[in-house]
């Protein structure tokens, strides 16, 4: 006759069971890194003649509201940072969005 689990084996089994589900392919990581790499660099620069410039890092902005929601939280600084270097590189860099007043 078999013994029946106690109350803790089964909270260690299903605790195995969920660990083993929750893994993420590194392929879809190296996806959303890209994706934050891109979305960081993101600036709308708003002009009115030579004289005033007004940058708005505007995919920072849209990359921490993704960020937040993230189902892996351990991955949350990784893109925090990601998007922080991408934010800074795409200042000086020639892309993204001018509106010229």
């Amino acid at each position: 006759m078999p013994k029946s689990k106690t109350k803790a084996q089964r909270k260690i089994q299903i605790k195995k069971a969920t660990q083993a589900t929750n893994k993420e392919l590194d392929s879809v990581f190296f996806l959303k890194l890209v994706f934050y790499l891109i979305l960081g660099s993101l600036w709308l620069k708003v002009t009115r003649g030579a004289d005033i410039q007004v940058p708005l890092p505007v995919g920072m902005l849209a990359g921490l509201v993704f960020a937040g929601h993230e189902h892996f939280q351990i991955d949350r600084k990784i893109e925090f940072a990601v998007l922080l270097i991408a934010m800074l590189v795409g200042f000086w860099m020639p892309f993204g969005i001018y509106i010229n007043f």
